[in-house]
């Protein structure tokens, strides 16, 4: 037969399968995978926890850290300017003056100051 349309085998239908809506009619496979995802993210999130507080009290450490550093650097400062004033010329007069100290000879004054 020329010019006839060549006639395709025809599939039979298969009508889409429904679920019963029955109680207990079975398990729930996309809900047990929600539950089990949901489970696994809190556990991720619980072990996460202690590593995030230490790094908190690190980081407290660290700070009050550099805070005695750079409190001890200003000490040094204060210190070495200190040595230096004693180190110089006419420094050891100087002190035994401030401690009321006088010279052999010399004549000592005392000032008082009113008092209130």
């Amino acid at each position: 037969m020329p010019g006839a349309a060549t006639a395709r085998p025809s599939r039979p239908r298969v009508a889409p399968r429904r679920r019963a809506r029955t109680a207990g009619s079975g398990i729930r496979w996309e809900r047990v995978g929600r539950v089990a995802l949901l489970g696994v993210l809190c556990v991720i999130v619980l072990l996460y926890i202690p590593p995030v507080t230490h790094w908190f009290q690190q980081s407290g450490t660290a700070a009050r850290g550099h805070a005695q550093v750079r409190q001890l650097k200003q000490e040094r400062v204060r210190l070495r300017a200190r040595l230096h004033e004693l180190t110089g010329p006419g420094s050891l007069e100087r002190e035994a003056r401030r401690l009321g100290m006088v010279k052999p000879g010399e004549r000592p004054y005392v000032v008082a100051l009113p008092t209130r």
